[in-house]
């Protein structure tokens, strides 16, 4: 006897799960190419969050990564060693730091969106543009959605 008709189909967040793996594996891959070969997966939580333009404190990249500021503390530590980011006092608070990208953090960001947006641009080949589009706007409605019940305390309802 099957077990397959009285399991449930895999769940969308597994699938979701998969596609990230691959997709970073690809873009490591494709930035280590790029004489990026330092950067992990795990620095993402900085250059996936960090404003570009005018630089982040750490507790607001830990809070939009959804991570610990210590966790996020680390990676930040290890960027600005590899020459990806440089602390500075803020502004607002002498007290506090402010994380900025370097002229070579910034190149890496620069470098990795590109690389990104053509790991998408194959995908759409693939799958065809109005169906990854469709994909897009549902993860992020979904995204949205979800923190928005997560400053509600609330759970998403559709």
């Amino acid at each position: 006897m099957s077990v397959e008709p009285l399991l449930p189909p895999r769940p969308l967040a597994a699938l979701l799960t998969e596609v990230k793996t691959a997709a970073l594996r690809r873009f490591l891959v494709r930035l280590a190419g790029e004489g990026f070969d330092d950067i992990r997966e795990g620095h993402g939580c900085v250059f996936g969050f960090i404003d570009v333009e005018h630089g982040s404190r750490l507790t607001d990249l830990a809070e939009r990564a959804g991570l610990t500021k210590q966790a996020v503390g680390e990676a930040a530590t290890e960027l600005e060693r590899l020459g990806y980011l440089e602390r500075v006092p803020d502004p607002r608070d002498r007290r506090a730091k402010i994380i900025k990208l370097t002229p070579r953090g910034l190149e890496a960001v620069v470098t990795g969106r590109r690389v990104f947006a053509e790991i998408e641009r194959e995908w759409a080949e693939q799958l065809g543009e109005e169906l990854l589009a469709g994909l897009r706007e549902a993860a992020e409605r979904i995204a949205a959605a979800e923190r928005g019940a997560d400053q509600a305390g609330t759970a998403l309802r559709m």
